[in-house]
């Protein structure tokens, strides 16, 4: 009987419990439903075909992409949470901790910003976690230690702060930690020795410093990956105990002293890297024999001594040797040869000598290495003749380096048949012989360096079919003949010199029309004569100009002036005459010399206005007249204008005869500034008298928006303009593109204290760094803009300087959205509607330009330094809701002239004209006439001081 009961009441309590089962397993499925609902809610993607957009109600969340549900005992359950490179831009929602059975996160290359929410120390059942390639910040929070399972973190690549923490350790069961590239700092925390299952360690490329920690119980290591910090100290013994080691890597860090003997030891290794440190010493003898199975070894810039261990040949896998920067000496081993994977050696500025024939055996066997691609002799002591064998290396050798050496003989024909060579370098030696023609088979050449030798013979003709060359250096040898016109298929150039040798024949004019030389064109010390081509005005972006000591004539070509970016002009030591007028707009220029020719006139006075030339040297001409008194001319150590002597006046530390007669271009200078004064006070007069009359009332705003406080993200700015779409792009200028867009921040309300949401509208100017001068322009803009309050100066919000989803460089600067576009569109009209430009009515039109007038004043007079915009135009003043001008785009401007000049003293300047040259608005209405006369005047001071 009391078994039958007993029975019942089971029954009873069994049939009971059903309900509340499956009531809690609902329960479970909501909790996690909504955890995943507020992850999407904090996230957005630009792929509308992108797995959120399947995340709604028509079917169950287990089945939505990215997601795993389910055990045996819980099948409803998320386990698994993986959206890698799935275009995410947000930040991680704190409810991602109610995904009580997630075991992995694998978030990374994406856009996801802001922290790591502490509640992820809630995921008790957490095993992998994935967040690499984002721009998460602040610190790894220590919550995470939290997650006792643990066993692969990997936050690579975001900017995560501050210090690692030591609690992570507690997660005993880890495998993987990689913390590369971020910005955390202080000491590598000895408690990670206790992790007794760790096999890949690696934080790279941070801010770490102290010492390596004692690691030789980490028995399972194998990657240890510590470079690019600020660790010092020597190499710890015990490392020699991680015998499972595959990869260690302690490059770019202050480490000293011998590496440890034990390191030595450890068979297992293929990777070892411990370039960039002060470490010093002997390469074992054994090397190759102790470390069977490496391949690849980075050892440069250090201060190791002693030979080359030939043993190091044993180690059959060898693909890299890089030794190069340090202190060895002797011979190179003959037995590298047997390496026939070797790819790349690198042995170049050490002490390693070839005295005797032999000694370039390894040259012969290194052609064995059919795999090699880079070879890299330089600046040692390799002596005796070139062997010809160097042409028998595989058709794979791209870069062949042996500049800086005591090398001698010629260099055979044969070395055209290495068809993938890049880069030829062998200037600094002893060579003789003509240069080989088949030197022009090498189509995918881009360096070709052979000067500082004793070549003679002609400059082969067929370089110029060398159409991918960007640097031809064939200077300070015996060269003769003509320079070969051909040359000028070489439009990929950037530097040619052939200086110092014995050409002869007229400048080709076809080599001036090298639009890409930008650095240098050194054509000084040879025979050459005739005239300067006048196609030498092609060459705007080019550094520096060096023609001295030749037998150059005629006068200087008008087109000279058109080389805008010219800082270095020599002419020294030729027969040029006539005046030199022509240099009077190259107003970039740095050193000039024309020393020692037979020119004439008049010496510019705009020479003294010319704000970055710091060194001049005229002496030995048939100059006259006064000579300007301020600018360059005004330091004595800075110019020569010896054996002139009709030259007069000028600054007193010259000690030149004064001037008996009143110079005309004085008269003419004063005559045009007086006449420029008075017309603007006129002008200036007659506008603030209409000014006054029609001047607008209006209230400026000086409040701060909230956001102009906050750091924007990549990924909120892609979010704001809907993927930089075409459809809200506005602008596109020479430095980038302006894309109009809406943001969206919390802000306190004023009465009630609580958060909400604003939208507001921004105009974003995105870089294009691919075009040359963009980051300057960025960095300039930035500077003025975060130190400049005016109520017409355009106001900028923020900036952003991130990456892309790419992993590119990324710059962008955040403006207040101008309604009513720029000045130009008003004054063209061609896109607005009739019905508009009621409001560009006179009043208005005067308005604009006080505004403008009013924000150049703020520029020049009310800051610490006087600003120079230098790009004054109607498309650059902006018009808000209200038709108020807001001056804008400030990437041109330049602080006050002194600074200038400091600057340009130790810098390559390419300071010149700069804006729009020679712009003047056109139309027929009085407004633009008044905007163009000032603008005249402006240009007009500009020049005059």
């Amino acid at each position: 009987m009391a078994n039958l009961l007993a029975t019942l009441v089971l029954l009873i309590l069994s049939s009971t419990s059903m309900p509340t089962i499956t009531f809690q397993s609902e329960l479970n499925n909501w909790t996690d439903w909504q955890a995943l609902i507020s992850f999407k809610s904090m996230m957005s993607s630009n792929d509308l075909r992108g797995p959120l957009a399947s995340w709604n109600d028509s079917i169950h969340f287990c089945q939505w992409p990215g997601l795993t549900c389910g055990d045996l005992l819980h099948p409803q359950r998320v386990t698994s949470l993986e959206l890698r490179s799935s275009n995410l831009a947000g930040s991680i929602s704190p409810a991602i901790a109610n995904l009580t059975f997630l075991r992995k996160m694998d978030l990374s290359n994406n856009q996801i910003y802001g922290p790591i929410p502490q509640e992820i120390g809630r995921l008790f059942q957490l095993q992998h976690l994935n967040l690499s390639v984002n721009s998460l910040g602040e610190g790894i929070p220590p919550s995470l230690s939290n997650c006792s399972k643990l066993q692969v973190i990997c936050l690579n690549k975001n900017m995560f702060q501050g210090e690692i923490p030591p609690s992570l350790t507690i997660c005993s069961d880890l495998r993987i930690i990689s913390l590369r590239g971020n910005n955390l700092r202080g000491n590598i925390p000895p408690s990670l020795t206790n992790l007794s299952f760790l096999s890949v360690l690696s934080m790279a490329n941070n801010q770490l410093n102290g010492a390596i920690p004692t690691m030789g119980e980490l028995y399972s290591l194998t990657v240890l990956d510590l470079s690019e910090n600020q660790l010092s100290g020597g190499i710890p013994p015990s490392l020699g105990n991680l015998l499972k080691l595959t990869q260690l890597d302690l490059s770019n860090n202050h480490l000293s002293g011998d590496i440890t003997t034990s390191l030595w030891n450890l068979s297992s290794l293929s990777h070892l890297s411990m370039a960039y440190n002060n470490l010093s010493g002997f390469l074992p003898s054994n090397v190759g024999n102790s470390l069977p199975l490496l391949e690849r070894v980075y050892l440069y810039n250090n201060r190791f001594q002693g030979p080359i261990p030939i043993s190091l040949s044993n180690a059959s896998h060898l693909e890299i040797i890089d030794l190069s920067s340090n202190r060895l000496m002797g011979s190179i081993p003959i037995n590298l040869g047997g390496l026939q994977n070797l790819q790349w050696l690198n042995l170049c500025n050490n002490q390693l000598e070839v005295r005797e024939p032999d000694g370039w055996s390894f040259l012969t066997a290194l052609s064995n290495c059919t795999n090699l691609e880079k070879l890299q002799l330089d600046s040692n002591n390799l002596g005796g003749l070139l062997p010809n064998s160097i042409a028998n290396f595989s058709t794979k050798l791209q870069r062949l380096t042996m500049s800086d050496n005591e090398i001698s003989g010629s260099i055979s024909p044969g070395i055209g048949n290495l068809a993938s060579l890049t880069t030829l370098e062998m200037g600094r030696n002893l060579l003789n012989g003509s240069i080989p023609a088949s030197l022009g088979m090498l189509k995918n050449m881009h360096v070709l360096h052979l000067g500082n030798n004793r070549l003679s013979g002609e400059v082969p003709s067929t370089l110029g079919n060398l159409t991918q060359l960007n640097s031809l250096h064939l200077e300070c040898n015996g060269l003769s003949g003509i320079i070969p016109p051909n040359l000028g298929s070489c439009q990929n150039l950037i530097i040619l010199d052939l200086s110092f040798n014995k050409l002869s024949g007229g400048i080709p004019k076809e080599i001036l029309t090298i639009s890409t030389l930008s650095i240098y064109l050194d054509l000084a010390h040879n025979s050459l004569t005739g005239l300067i081509p006048s196609e030498v005005g092609c060459l705007r972006n080019l550094g520096k100009i060096d023609f001295s000591m030749n037998k150059l004539s005629g006068e200087l070509p008008i087109s000279l002036g058109s080389c805008q970016e010219l800082g270095k002009l020599y002419l020294r030591g030729n027969f040029f005459h006539g005046n030199i007028s022509c240099l009077s707009t190259v107003r970039g220029m740095q050193e000039l010399d024309l020393s020692e020719n037979n020119l004439s006139g008049q010496i510019p006075y705009r020479l003294q206005d010319f704000r970055f030339l710091y060194y001049v040297n005229l002496s030995f001409n048939n100059f006259e007249g006064e000579v300007p008194r301020w600018g360059v001319f005004a330091n004595r150590s800075a110019v020569s204008v010896l054996g002139n002597t009709k030259l007069c006046g000028g600054n007193p530390i010259l000690h030149l005869a004064p001037c008996t007669f009143q110079s005309s271009g004085k008269n003419y200078r004063f005559a045009t500034l007086a006449g420029a004064i008075l017309s603007a006070t006129l002008c200036l007069c007659f506008f603030l008298i209409l000014y006054w009359i029609w001047k607008p009332r209006r209230e400026f705003n000086f409040t701060e928006p909230v956001f102009a406080q906050k750091r924007i993200t990549y990924a909120q700015l892609l979010s704001a303009t809907n993927g930089f779409s075409t459809d809200n792009l506005i602008a596109v200028g020479g430095f980038g593109a302006v894309y109009r867009g809406t943001i969206e921040y919390d802000q306190i309300a004023m009465f009630s204290g609580n958060y909400i949401r604003v939208k507001l509208r921004i105009a974003v100017k995105v870089l294009n760094l691919h075009q040359r001068g963009a980051f300057k322009s960025f960095t300039t803009e930035r500077d003025v803009l975060r130190n400049t309050v005016h109520p017409n100066i355009i106001r900028m919000l923020t900036t952003c300087s991130s990456v892309d989803f790419m992993g590119n460089d990324f710059k962008a600067m955040v403006f207040e959205f101008m309604a009513n576009g720029s000045l130009d569109n008003w004054l063209h009209p061609i896109a607005y509607e009739q019905s508009n430009l009621e409001k560009f009515n006179i009043t208005r039109r005067i308005s604009i330009a006080i505004d403008v007038a009013s924000a150049l004043n703020y520029l020049h007079h009310s800051g610490e330094e006087p600003i120079i915009h230098c790009d004054i135009k109607p498309s650059n003043i902006l018009l808000d809701d209200n038709m108020a001008a807001h001056l804008s785009d400030f990437g041109l401007a330049r602080p006050q002239v002194e600074t200038l000049i400091r600057s340009s003293m130790h810098t390559c300047s390419t300071y010149g004209f700069r804006g729009t040259i020679g712009y003047v608005a056109s139309g027929e209405n009085f407004f633009t006439v008044f905007i163009s006369m000032l603008y005249f005047y402006l240009l007009l001071f500009v020049h005059l001081y």
